[in-house]
């Protein structure tokens, strides 16, 4: 079981890079104004949720304790991500503003995943 964990959350780790990688490519684009949601960021972010609900079923079925208020601040933040991700995906040009905010909450949620105890 442990590897199969250990599994999911390389892969976990593999969503948040496709999604902060994502942002950060277009930090350039968003400084002009033409900075649009990427491929990498919707996909990134479905495999994070994928991958997280995973995760806590895989620890759960472990015996391991799952922090559920953590996990649930953490979904609650990836929802908003994904939503404004896949509703915006075909836009030609992001407003500056809601893509700091995707870049903002992406790092939010790096921090509460490593330093929420």
């Amino acid at each position: 079981m442990d590897v199969l964990i250990h599994v999911f959350v390389a892969l976990h780790i593999i969503g948040i890079g496709a999604l902060l990688g994502g942002f950060l490519t277009q930090m350039k684009a968003m400084g002009a104004g033409t900075a649009r949601f990427t491929p990498a960021m919707l996909h990134g972010a479905l495999t994070m949720l994928v991958t997280g609900v995973a995760l806590v079923g895989l620890n759960q079925a472990d015996d391991q304790t799952v922090n559920n208020i953590k996990i649930g601040v953490k979904l609650a933040v990836l929802v908003v991500i994904l939503g404004l991700v896949y509703v915006k995906r075909d836009e030609e040009r992001i407003d500056k503003g809601l893509f700091g905010a995707v870049g903002g909450l992406t790092t939010a949620n790096i921090f509460i995943a490593t330093l929420w105890v």
